[in-house]
């Protein structure tokens, strides 16, 4: 199957594209930086220049490079620094997830395309009441925080026109297994703290179990939707631990409830009631199989830390 992957220069894209390669697929990769040509085109993927925001162009490079499928991993977060408002940081992305996908679906159509595959996000995004564990089919939060709508309903974007057209969104949990990761930067600088009883959930996984998760989704029709995220979703006073551990950075440190709603204010509450996500949908129907069945082991392998559980220095 020929696939045109877009994004394919990021984190997930460049796991995905050399599992496609390995599989068969004939991939044609896009990019906006330069430079990311050459490494593309050296992952085994033909190179392409898009920028998801202008239809015409994605309309031109979608009919004159023929793809029988479509994945979109389309992001804009390398070298954003986070703030305690979601929208601000994640405005590109936004823009990607509703402008840029209602280009792709407008260009797969015309093209014929029936197999569409996107990113998606699965973490904060669950209802905050009930069980701690959801599936695809809970109901997403009514209310986010004043700082994250616009983010939560580009999510929400994303999810509804792919599948309407037929495709599959693909929920990820956080992503771990790249060196430069907003988050494990902030674990290792000590500046992620646990707050109050540290019993908001997360949903993890490497990426290169996304990335093959994701070469099985291209397999399936739609429309679906599958949370994609490891065995053990977990509180933050479990996981946060064990991650500062495997960076050999010292142990995270601890916030009254009420002087974290100082520093991060309304955004907090998605932070400390944060349900996680249930993959037990993906591995079915995928037929899935986890590298990394668990942060536990994940993290260590990830980031060549200690074991888990291991003292980290003070």
């Amino acid at each position: 199957m020929r696939v045109l992957v877009a994004g394919a220069s990021g984190v997930i894209g460049t796991r995905l594209v050399p599992q496609l390669v390995g599989q068969g697929y004939e991939v044609v990769a896009t990019f906006r930086s330069a430079g990311n040509a050459e490494r593309l085109r050296a992952l085994g993927a033909e190179p392409v220049w898009l920028d998801l925001r202008d239809r015409a162009t994605v309309r031109k490079v979608v009919l004159d490079m023929r793809p029988e499928a479509i994945v979109h991993q389309a992001t804009a977060l390398a070298g954003q620094k986070f703030s305690r408002s979601l929208d601000r940081t994640f405005a590109p992305t936004n823009r990607l997830r509703t402008e840029g996908t209602d280009n792709l679906l407008a260009a797969a159509q015309e093209a014929g395309i029936r197999r569409f595959v996107a990113q998606s996000f699965a973490p904060y995004r669950y209802e905050r009441t009930g069980g701690l564990v959801k599936t695809e089919d809970d109901p997403l939060d009514p209310a986010p925080p004043p700082s994250a709508r616009e983010t939560f309903a580009a999510m929400a974007h994303l999810d509804e026109a792919v599948t309407a057209a037929g495709g599959i969104a693909l929920r990820y949990g956080c992503f771990y297994g790249d060196s430069d990761n907003p988050l494990v930067n902030a674990v290792r600088k000590r500046q992620n703290p646990i707050v109050g009883d540290g019993g908001g959930m997360m949903s993890f996984i490497h990426l290169e179990d996304a990335a093959s998760a994701t070469v099985l989704a291209l397999g399936l029709d739609g429309p679906a939707i599958y949370n994609i995220t490891d065995d053990e979703p977990a509180p933050a006073r479990e996981w946060l631990p064990v991650l500062a551990s495997a960076l050999g950075a010292g142990p995270p440190r601890h916030l009254p409830l009420w002087l974290g709603w100082l520093i991060v204010g309304k955004g907090l509450s998605m932070m400390t009631e944060a349900r996680g996500a249930a993959n037990a949908r993906a591995k079915k129907e995928l037929g899935w199989t986890l590298r990394y069945p668990s942060w536990r082991e994940g993290f260590p392998a990830a980031y060549g830390g200690r074991r888990p559980g291991a003292r980290a220095a003070p």
